[in-house]
């Protein structure tokens, strides 16, 4: 009988729940659920003074917002329980005690700066920089000696001869000489775990089959294999995801963009748009089918189908992933995350506008919506008071031939035009272009401008009902105000 699946996601709660983790989460998460596996969530806290409760939250939020449920955890608890390094140390400790029971660990005194001088020295020398072993050979009396003294110490392990290799489930079969390992530490002097030791001991403990994560970790695995050798237990199998990478080819950071997944719920980019995204990042059902429903995916995720290149995170992409899901969904269900993004901004609900507006706005923005936040980019000038003018569209509005007539004519009909419906406002239009010996089109750039401060959105006619007749007479009026006092909104912003 095979061994249920049993995966991890173990983040550092040292900042929010970035692009990279999260997309790990995810095909654990995956693989977990296609094979009716366990999904563990467990924070590994042990670098003090980084991890802070803020970091656990944004953790904890960033997954709910994603839809990635773990079955064990920090507050689901679970048959392996604490979830959490800071409350495992007693088992740390006594792992490293039955190493060092067993000759398999030793006491290290020796300061940071003799390790420190000695890597200088072996770089000088032309030798690879690593520990030398030397307290290895201390004896019994050499040790207790050094303990009497107060001498602070850590624990390293004895690192064997020979190989670490495995067949990673990614990246194929891999191989470190373990020449290049020095006898690393286990147990650092102030009494905290390494990061190879706790994770180690983890895993072990919770039973982990799958050890899937970043290939930032395969410098680390074999290290781990020592432990799991040394401690007598079975190899998980080993799967290093490649990295995700910004457009110039370097790795994701801040400086391609957001790279938090709470920065992307920000801007109103959907949870199922987000999964199926990230699911493209280093797996491919067929290199051609691109949409995938949550429930999809769980029935073809392999991972034998991941890749072992680097991904490119591509932000257009993304957006017009997010825009398909968002044009399939009925307008309602878009007005009602719209409604939930404004109101968070306190942009709604405003006075004298209904649901049925707003039904009529989303529907007015159209394709144009690839993200919940598009609304402001196209629509932003319904739900604000007074118009802030684009400066590049503002010039290009009093630069035009007899904009001084035409805003007026505008406003005129306007203010009478019956029904003040799309089709009456556009026959009033084409109206008062004529009798100004104009084209419709001259008349529409310049009113465009004076209502909504840009040069696109939604359809003109559709953006002057929207706006109401009392409203647009306001704001024409206020632009004709405006050129007539040869106002610039680039010297504006120069004030």
């Amino acid at each position: 009988m095979a061994t249920p699946v049993r995966v991890r996601f173990a983040p550092s709660p040292t900042g929010y729940l970035h692009v990279g983790g999260a997309r790990t989460a995810l095909f654990n998460w995956l693989y977990a659920r296609h094979h009716g596996g366990t999904f563990i969530l467990r924070i590994e806290d042990t670098d003090a003074e980084r991890s802070t409760d803020e970091s656990t939250r944004a953790i904890f939020d960033g997954m709910r917002w994603l839809g990635l449920n773990w079955d064990e955890g920090p507050d689901r608890g679970g048959p392996h329980a604490p979830y959490v390094q800071t409350e495992r140390r007693a088992t740390y400790h006594e792992v490293a005690e039955e190493l060092l029971a067993r000759g398999q660990a030793y006491r290290c005194f020796c300061s940071p700066d003799e390790l420190k001088e000695r890597r200088e020295a072996a770089m000088k020398e032309g030798r690879t920089p690593g520990y030398d072993g030397r307290c290895r050979t201390l004896n019994a009396a050499e040790v207790a000696a050094h303990m009497a003294a107060g001498l602070p110490m850590a624990l390293r392990i004895q690192t064997p001869p020979g190989e670490s290799a495995w067949v990673d489930a990614i990246k194929g079969e891999i191989r470190f000489d373990h020449k290049n390992l020095e006898d690393f530490v286990i147990m650092k002097s102030d009494g905290n775990p390494t990061y190879n030791f706790a994770a180690t001991i983890d895993d072990i403990r919770m039973e982990i089959t799958h050890v899937l994560r970043g290939d930032d970790h395969v410098s680390n695995t074999p290290r781990q294999i020592i432990l799991y050798r040394a401690l007598g237990a079975p190899l998980p199998v080993f799967g290093h995801l490649p990295m995700i990478l910004g457009g110039d080819g370097t790795r994701l950071s801040k400086r391609h963009g957001a790279t938090a997944v709470d920065a992307y719920a920000d801007m109103g980019f959907l949870p199922d748009a987000m999964i199926n995204y990230l699911a493209l990042l280093g797996w491919s059902l067929d290199g051609e089918h691109e949409i995938f429903a949550r429930k999809e995916l769980i029935e073809v995720f392999t991972l034998e189908r991941c890749g072992s290149t680097p991904s490119i995170f591509d932000i257009q992409k993304l957006e017009w992933l997010n825009g398909l899901y968002l044009r399939g969904m009925p307008v309602a269900e878009r007005t009602a995350l719209v409604t939930t993004y404004l109101g968070e901004r306190n942009l709604w609900p405003r006075a004298g506008r209904d649901e049925a507006w707003l039904n009529r706005v989303v529907d007015a923005v159209g394709d144009r919506l690839k993200r919940i936040n598009s609304i402001i980019d196209y629509a932003g000038f319904l739900f604000v008071d007074v118009v802030q003018f684009d400066p590049v569209a503002y010039e290009d509005m009093a630069r035009r031939k007899r904009v001084t007539e035409i805003l007026p004519a505008v406003r005129r009909m306007l203010a009478t035009v019956e029904p003040f419906d799309e089709a009456a406002t556009e026959a009033g239009l084409r109206l008062a272009a004529e009798a100004l010996g104009q084209k419709a089109g001259d008349l529409i750039h310049p009113t465009r401008v004076a209502l909504t401060g840009k040069k696109v959105g939604p359809g003109i006619f559709e953006t002057i009902v929207l706006t109401g007749r009392e409203e647009a007479v306001k704001r024409l009026e206020h632009a004709e105000h405006l050129l007539a006092e040869s106002y610039s909104p680039i010297a504006e912003e120069t004030r």
